[in-house]
């Protein structure tokens, strides 16, 4: 039995049952998840090392499709940095497999995400409180509206987001050795995407992203036009720290506009910004 294969011994698994998943891969989504019944000190669990390693040949399929919505996996994960709501997931999943088959360790510091290549690291900095976690992420999810990253459990105690559930975080790839390329995304909020009537609103500009990576702005740019949008602009906005590109969509008429939104929801990108002309 491989090394990632041993089931963590920090906390008793759960029994296993085949029977405890849907035929679209969901685990026991009647069954409530829980923290462990006794504190976790973390203060000797040691945040993951960012090195290279080799693509998951699990857990990288894209498109994707879970509960009807489509995901698409980034080719790479430099660059990225978004901002939206995290939640985590703790020991309903302790010791079953990941997405990437390796085996969940609440213990530990990972994650799982709908879009990043698996593995991939990401610096998580709760925005409410300062404190930050480098993590692992090696697994799928979480697949809740408005919800950008799940953590494990013991990733949410050092982040503070185990006692509110979910906390508003940034969440920032780290590659090339530990050096990261910034790129700003839109954030995720959990309140549904823009909604319009076709009669009230005049031309509208959708703004997918801002992005300090040229080559990031213009690979999203490609993944537009190929699921058939059109008026995609990328421009660059010099700023006081830098430059960036934006990833524009304009003129959106309003009768269009859902169509737009949709789509860009079907490529699995975070709730763009929308705006008036």
């Amino acid at each position: 039995m491989a090394a990632q294969d041993v089931p963590p011994a920090c906390l008793q698994v759960r029994e296993h049952r085949d029977e405890d998943y849907t035929p679209g891969g969901l685990y026991a989504p009647g069954v409530r998840d829980s923290a462990p019944g006794h504190a976790l000190d973390i203060s000797n669990i040691p945040e993951p090392v960012p090195r290279a390693e080799p693509t998951s040949t699990y857990g990288n399929r894209s498109p994707y499709t879970v509960l009807g919505k489509h995901y698409q996996v980034l080719d790479r994960a430099d660059g990225y940095v978004e901002r939206g709501l995290a939640s985590w997931y703790g020991q309903k999943f302790h010791g079953r497999h990941t997405s990437s088959r390796e085996i969940y360790d609440m213990c530990s510091f990972s994650a799982a995400h709908k879009t990043l290549p698996l593995p991939s690291y990401v610096r998580v900095t709760n925005l409410d409180n300062g404190r930050s976690a480098i993590v692992r992420v090696n697994d799928r999810g979480p697949f809740h509206p408005g919800r950008i990253i799940d953590l494990s459990y013991a990733a949410a105690v050092k982040l503070g987001v185990d006692r509110t559930g979910t906390a508003r975080v940034e969440v920032q790839a780290i590659t090339g050795g530990g050096a990261t390329r910034t790129a700003f995304a839109p954030e995720a909020a959990s309140r549904a995407p823009f909604a319009a009537t076709a009669g009230g609103l005049g031309p509208q500009i959708v703004q997918v992203g801002a992005y300090r990576d040229e080559g990031n702005a213009r690979r999203i740019a490609e993944r537009l036009q190929a699921a058939g949008i059109r008026g995609i602009q990328v421009e660059p906005v010099r700023l006081r720290d830098g430059k960036v590109w934006r990833v524009r969509i304009a003129p959106v008429s309003a009768p269009a506009l859902e169509t737009v939104l949709g789509s860009i929801r079907a490529l699995g990108l975070p709730s763009p910004r929308v705006f008036s002309e």
